[in-house]
């Protein structure tokens, strides 16, 4: 399939940002606490991606593969128990 120009626009975004917070030193953490308001964008590209079109976004945007690979990284850590989140 091919990306849409509203996904690689909302990629993107994500990958100028987390560029940004790493420029000025910033960690996993501060990519996330500073990207807090591009999730639902990240969200929306999950839903809306076809076979192989995150794959695609993260080959083209390093820092948007950054970004997926901390909320894949988190995600997995919730799921296995090493990450406590509140109930």
């Amino acid at each position: 399939m091919t990306l849409t120009a509203e996904q690689l626009q909302i990629a993107s975004l994500i990958d100028e940002q987390v560029k940004r917070v790493v420029s000025k030193g910033g960690d996993e953490v501060a990519v996330l606490t500073e990207l807090f308001d591009y999730m639902p964008g990240f969200k929306q590209l999950l839903a809306t991606a076809g076979p192989g079109e995150m794959d695609q976004l993260c080959e083209r945007f390093d820092g948007f593969y950054r970004y997926a690979k901390i909320l894949e990284n988190l995600a997995a850590g919730i799921q296995s128990g090493a990450i406590q989140v509140p109930k």
